[in-house]
């Protein structure tokens, strides 16, 4: 699609008019003479192959084959990857997706940024204070390995040398001084580094990465740490695009605005029906929602973080009632259609006593007519809280007036249901519940990015349950089904596939013929599923065999005992969810975790099965969600496109630099400028071919358009550019050069640059950016010759050139040095 104030491409039409004459538009020498074409090369003759590309279509991928060209230059370079190509292919795969760039968006005044910067800043601090406390490093967190604790082959990295790997700490003599001290001792690629340890504390951080691996590619050299700086350097630019996108889609959700909800009397007889009297933590967690809806303008963004069975859903029940009593739509999205099924029947229950609210829930196992039933009334309005599993996020699902979206356990979501989930965030309330966050959700809320609520108090009949790991054993199993049964409870036995459920069923029917066995798994029939479940609520089955579907929200107060089979199969989150199906009466409770052999599990596999066993207390699904981060590192928490960038520098390095880079974000902001004000005072006048004008119905209306489109945006100058190549072909030089000088412009205004001329064998820049972000452009820019050519005063970028270059090589080389710029443009706060 045009961008908007960028009209289509005129439409291509044949020239056999004989026409001469000249004209001179926006530096632009056109030259029109009869096109000399032979009636067999004449355009009329192929029609489809020249024009496959209709005026009004998307703008095509590069990647497409573009229309032959019928003209070629003197100089005219046989490859359509040229500069402008490149550039636009960088474009598209760093700001396609980056709607803070798009016409429109920077909507924003100075004021309101330094506004939201402060506030974001303070949030940020805030969340630190939550899980560190106030006294701790003064709120930031530290990263820094404790060399004592090193064991002799551990890979670590430091800060200014790169990555080694830790052989010991010795006692010894330095050269300049007669006291003996500790040493740390570093292997490197070429040589051994000898590090006080005073100074370990200091520089060294645990090289971990967010994999099973923890082996890097290679160790870095002592003599030579430039390849360890660009590791370095390129790490540090991925942070810092991390945390511009961070801020952009907040940003975007902080201009979102909405009425507030009013605080109704009919609130205080919904909250009266509870029947259990709320912990501080839930009670707190009803304020903190409460205030979210009926005292901020802003889009609510909650996570609430408590351990299973603390009382999350009724904390999303109140925000249902204060939404659905102001006549909107409450969704509530669950990752399977047990736990759907559940919540469906504690809200149908809750609002049983409201006969004009009505719920509904959609799912697969609905029939078709059903499902369409309930499309038609979810978009007339007739259904108040929709609940369901992904098929709510469909294209064909359209509410009437959605104002609430409830998440629960947001992680067992996929990549597409979490995009879709996202995008709903900038527009209506969004509630997260979760026991163990996922990393990324976790993240935000240390950081201020989004608003949390911990409940991390247990109700006062819950007792802790007892986890036992071992490896598995038939003897063990059979016991501990049996001490439940004798008791009067009921078993569940979970293993993480379905094939070897029957197998488990026919071992426990024959250990306990008199004792009614059931199997569930996702793959069932409905009906199936829904009686099995029904019959193990009611105590009729007394030992349940299960997939993970059982993972979520399930509440049986009589099954007390868990056994989960091939543990290591299972992530850490969701093993802390399926222990979290027992213990939910005053009984004590008891999860037996089994594995097949120790010396096949990887060291993450050990690492999460400890930390399961370690976390045992009530209430430490926050710190295990933290603990997890460490395991699994940061691949799942910011995506793969992250991961390598993380690789480059290990996990720790990486998260400090992250924290560094939120606490100094108002240091690296670009003002950017009108179009109109960056001047490009270059004399360069590009003479258009007669064979290239003679294929264009209106040159002069192509060039207007062509300026349109960079005083738009680069994402619009981009689009022309393609739909031009799709269209007439790659163009001649002339052309290129126009469209050179109008990317340079373009890109100058969006860097902040007010003008460029050339002095002799020096270009000189003029530009309102800070010291900090021309060192952070620099840095990052590929291309040697170009990062070492320029120096800044604060005023004015200069470069320095061997000599004094003609015209057009002088805009080549100026359009190579900003494209290099303009890449680490995704990397600052441009509002």
């Amino acid at each position: 699609m045009t961008s908007a104030g960028v009209s289509p491409l005129p439409n291509l039409l044949p020239k056999h008019h004989r026409f001469s004459f000249k004209f001179s538009f926006s530096e632009v020498l056109f030259q029109l003479a009869p096109p000399k074409l032979p009636y067999s090369k004449c355009p009329c003759r192929d029609w489809n192959s020249y024009f496959s590309v209709s005026t009004n279509a998307v703008y095509m991928e590069v990647s497409q084959a573009t229309a032959a060209a019928p003209w070629k230059e003197k100089g005219d370079s046989p490859s359509d990857i040229d500069d402008i190509s490149i550039l636009n292919e960088r474009i598209r795969k760093e700001f396609g997706k980056r709607q803070g760039l798009r016409a429109g968006n920077n909507s924003l005044d100075s004021v309101e940024v330094e506004k939201y910067i402060k506030a974001v800043k303070q949030q940020q601090q805030l969340g630190l204070q939550k899980l560190k406390g106030d006294a701790a490093n003064n709120g930031r967190i530290g990263y820094k390995v404790d060399p004592y604790t090193l064991e002799p082959g551990d890979y670590v990295v430091h800060k200014k040398v790169g990555i080694g790997r830790f052989v010991a700490i010795k006692y010894d003599v330095s050269k300049s001084s007669s006291e003996p001290m500790d040493y740390v001792f570093i292997e490197y690629a070429d040589g051994m580094a000898k590090l006080p340890a005073k100074q370990a504390y200091r520089m060294l951080y645990r090289y971990n990465l967010p994999n099973e691996t923890r082996k890097p590619r290679a160790l870095s050299k002592l003599n030579d740490t430039s390849a360890w700086e660009r590791r370095r350097i390129k790490g540090k630019v991925a942070v810092q695009k991390m945390v511009v996108d961070l801020m952009e889609l907040y940003l975007h959700r902080l201009k979102q605005k909405r009425l507030l909800y009013k605080k109704t009397l009919d609130m205080a007889e919904f909250v009266s029906q509870f029947p259990y009297d709320p912990t501080h933590d839930q009670q707190q967690a009803f304020l903190d929602v409460e205030k979210d809806l009926t005292e901020r303008e802003t889009p609510m963004d909650r996570l609430i973080c408590g351990d299973v069975g603390f009382g999350k859903t009724e904390v999303a029940l109140r925000a249902i009632f204060i939404v659905v009593s102001a006549g909107k739509q409450a969704m509530v999205l669950a990752p399977t259609i047990v736990l759907a099924k559940q919540h469906f029947d504690v809200i149908s229950e809750r609002f049983g006593s409201y006969p004009h609210i009505h719920v509904g829930l959609l799912c697969r196992f609905q029939t078709k007519s059903e499902k369409e039933e309930h499309l038609s009334l979810i978009k007339n309005g007739d259904l108040d809280i929709i609940v369901g599993t992904h098929a709510l996020l469909g294209d064909r699902v359209v509410y009437s007036n959605l104002g609430l979206l409830i998440v629960d356990e947001e992680q067992r979501f996929g990549v597409k249901q979490k995009e879709k989930i996202a995008s709903l965030k900038t527009s209506v309330d969004v509630l997260t519940l979760s026991a163990t966050p996922i990393p990324r959700t976790l993240y935000l809320a240390l950081t201020g990015f989004r608003d949390a609520s911990l409940i991390s108090t247990p109700p006062p009949e819950r007792v802790p349950i007892k986890t036992h790991l071992s490896a598995y054993c038939k003897e063990k199993v059979l016991s501990a089904i049996k001490f439940e049964l004798d008791r009067g409870g009921q078993v569940f036995y979970v293993l993480p596939r379905i094939k070897g459920l029957e197998e488990v069923m026919e071992f426990l029917e024959q250990s306990f013929p008199d004792v009614m066995v059931a199997i569930a798994h996702g793959k069932q029939y409905s009906k199936q599923l829904e009686e099995t479940m029904k019959m193990f609520a009611l105590g009729d089955i007394k030992v349940l065999i299960s997939t993970n579907i059982v993972e979520n929200g399930l509440n049986i107060q009589n099954a007390n005992t868990i056994i989960i089979q091939e543990v290591q199969q299972f992530g850490l989150a969701q093993l802390y969810q399926l222990r979290g199906r027992v213990g939910r009466a005053d009984k004590v409770a008891y999860a037996y975790l089994f594995y097949p052999d120790k010396s096949l599990l990887s060291e993450q596999a050990l690492e999460r099965l400890a930390a399961i066993e370690e976390y045992q207390e009530l209430g430490q699904g926050f710190q295990l969600a933290e603990r997890d981060m460490g395991i699994r590192g940061f691949g799942s928490i910011f995506g793969e496109q992250q991961s390598g960038d993380i690789g480059n520098v290990g996990v720790d390095l990486f998260f400090e630099m992250l924290f560094e880079s939120l606490s100094k974000v108002d240091e690296h902001r670009v003002i950017s400028v009108s179009y109109k004000d960056a001047q490009f005072d270059v004399n360069i006048t590009p003479r258009l071919s007669s064979e290239y004008i003679s294929n264009i119905k209106n040159p002069v209306e192509l060039i207007s358009e062509a300026e349109r489109a960079a005083e738009s945006d680069i994402w619009s100058l981009m689009q022309f550019t393609e739909q031009l190549r799709q269209q007439y072909g790659k163009e001649p030089r002339s052309m290129e050069m126009l469209l050179k000088k109008l990317y340079v412009r373009r890109m100058a205004a969006d860097l902040g640059i007010t003008r460029i001329y050339a002095y002799g064998k020096r270009v000189i820049m003029t530009t309102n950016m800070s010291k900090k972000v021309f060192k952070l452009m620099t840095e990052a820019m590929a291309s040697d010759i170009h990062r070492n050519s320029l120096t800044y005063n604060g005023t004015e970028i200069k470069a320095e050139l061997l000599l004094e270059l003609p015209k057009e090589q002088l805009l080549n080389w100026i359009f190579q040095c900003l494209a290099e710029l303009y890449a680490s443009l995704p990397a600052l706060v441009k509002y």
